[in-house]
């Protein structure tokens, strides 16, 4: 099949779809092996930049969506935007940031790190589809953890995990009160200080 039939039904996948659509699932329609999926998805998002497109099709793990520019936003708003947007607190940031860091986190979990009831602002993170129910902990009880959503992903202009910042490291005073300390560079923490890990749980807290 010449590159740009392939070109083609991918363009009309994505714009059909209006959701991600996996490399696989490309892999199937097109038969064709994931590299050369990736290709073509490649040379599509080079013609767009190259014809100062609207549009662009961005990457969200292992898949693809197609998305009009955040450039755009100004012109879509009056047309469009009519429906009711995320109005994140800072509670609702503070909760969705210790997600995104600590994937499979329960609420009671949270709230320790937090230390304030955290069940509100669970649910309004549900409710826009930024979090998402992702199991039972093996624990007492068998809570509810959370992780978040590709929405998350795309609502902050990420492919995954993997791209969220590293968070400094911090150690407590006499107070026993975190103090943030972005200048220390030694290999490993002193007694007293603590790293914070984007890739660990926080279970043991």
């Amino acid at each position: 099949m010449e590159l740009e039939k392939q070109k083609a039904i991918v363009e009309a996948i994505l714009f059909s779809a209006g959701r991600v659509i996996k490399i696989n699932e490309l892999m199937a329609i097109l038969e064709v092996t994931s590299d050369e999926v990736i290709s073509i998805i490649n040379d599509m998002q080079a013609d767009y930049a190259k014809n100062d497109r609207g549009i662009e099709i961005i990457k969200v793990e292992d898949g693809y969506q197609l998305a009009t520019k955040k450039e755009m936003y100004e012109y879509l708003y009056p047309i469009f935007d009519k429906r009711s947007k995320p109005n994140l607190s800072q509670a609702s940031m503070e909760t969705l940031a210790i997600i995104a860091y600590n994937p499979k986190i329960t609420r009671a979990e949270i709230e320790a790190i937090r230390g304030v009831n955290s069940d509100g602002t669970i649910y309004k993170l549900l409710e826009y589809n930024l979090i998402e129910n992702v199991g039972k902990a093996d624990l007492p009880g068998r809570p509810t953890m959370y992780g978040v959503t590709e929405n998350f992903l795309k609502m902050f202009g990420i492919t995954s995990l993997e791209e969220l910042p590293d968070l400094p490291r911090y150690k407590l005073d006499e107070n026993e009160q975190i103090v943030i300390d972005d200048i220390m560079e030694a290999p490993m923490p002193r007694e007293g200080e603590c790293e914070i890990n984007n890739k660990e749980s926080t279970n043991n807290l």
